[in-house]
C-alpha cells in the first residue's frame, strides 16, 4: 500500500478548513430587552370552601351528624341555583380526639370533618351560597375566603404575552434609537413568567343591630325593639391581574 506523505495531505486539508471559516457569517449586533404586560380583568368564576366539624363520644353518631349537616348545607346551596354538578367533596377525615390520664390515652371524642368545594359561575349567587351554608345549628361550620378565577384563563394569558411583546419591542427601539441605530429582524423570544395573581380576600361578614325606637315620654313609650336583622353577606370582588413577561433578542442594523 502506498504511503501518502503526511505534509501532502495537511495542503489538501488546509484550503478546505479557511474556507469553511469565511463562509461563516460574524455575530450579528443585538439588543437584549425584558418586557412585561398586566392585563385587569374583573372574575366570572369562584370557588368557596365550607366545610363543617362535628364531635360526639361514639364515631357512629358523629359521622351521622356530619352527613346530616353536610346533606343540609348542600340542599341549601342547590335550593338557591347552584347545580349539583358544581358541588364537589375535597375533604373528609374522622379521627379520634384523645386525652390522657395517668400517662394513658383514651379516646375523648370522635371528630368528623368534612369539606366541600362550590364552584360559581355566577358570581351574584356567592353571597347567597354563604348565607345558604350557615343554615345549620348543630355544627360548626368555616367557609374560606372565595377564589376568584376566570373562565377562559388561557385567552386573558395569551393577551397577555402578545402585549409583553410588544413593550419589548418598544423598548428595543428606544434603544436603538437613543443609540442612533435601527433595527433588524427578531433573533429570539423566550417566554418568562405568564400567571394569574388574585386580590387579598375581599369579603367580610356584616350583622345588623336594630335600633330602638324612642317616644317624648318614658319607658312606657318606647316602641317594642324590632328583631335584629340580618342582612346579606356583602360580596366585592376585586379585578384579577394576569401578569406576563418576555424576553427579546432583536438584531441591530448595521
Amino acid at each position: 500500500m502506498a504511503r501518502v506523505p503526511l505534509a501532502i495531505l495537511l495542503f489538501a486539508y488546509a484550503p478546505a478548513t479557511a474556507l469553511a471559516q469565511t463562509n461563516n457569517p460574524p455575530d450579528l449586533p443585538v439588543i437584549v430587552v425584558q418586557g412585561e404586560a398586566v392585563l385587569k380583568r374583573m372574575p366570572d368564576r369562584a370557588f368557596l370552601a365550607i366545610a363543617t366539624e362535628v364531635r360526639d363520644g361514639k364515631a357512629a353518631n358523629a359521622r351521622r351528624k356530619s352527613a346530616e349537616g353536610m346533606t343540609e348545607i348542600r340542599a341549601a346551596i342547590v335550593a338557591v341555583g347552584v347545580p349539583e354538578s358544581a358541588i364537589r367533596t375535597s375533604g373528609y377525615s374522622l379521627q379520634p380526639e384523645l386525652e390522657y390520664s395517668g400517662g394513658r390515652p383514651s379516646v375523648r371524642n370522635y371528630v368528623v370533618r368534612n369539606q366541600i368545594e362550590v364552584r360559581l359561575d355566577d358570581l351574584d349567587k356567592l353571597a347567597d351560597v354563604i348565607d345558604a351554608a350557615n343554615l345549620p345549628k348543630n355544627i360548626a361550620v368555616t367557609i374560606g375566603s372565595p377564589r376568584y378565577e376566570l373562565k377562559d384563563r388561557e385567552a386573558a394569558e395569551i393577551e397577555a404575552l402578545r402585549l409583553a411583546v410588544q413593550s419589548a419591542m418598544a423598548r428595543a427601539r428606544a434603544l436603538a434609537t437613543g443609540a442612533g441605530q435601527t433595527l433588524g429582524p427578531v433573533q429570539r423570544i423566550q417566554q418568562g413568567s405568564v400567571g394569574l395573581i388574585t386580590p387579598p380576600p375581599p369579603y367580610r361578614a356584616t350583622m345588623g343591630i336594630a335600633g330602638v325606637a324612642r317616644g317624648g315620654g318614658g319607658a312606657a313609650d318606647a316602641a317594642p325593639a324590632a328583631a335584629p336583622a340580618i342582612p346579606e353577606t356583602p360580596i366585592t370582588p376585586g379585578d384579577l391581574e394576569i401578569r406576563a413577561t418576555v424576553s427579546l433578542t432583536v438584531a441591530i442594523n448595521k
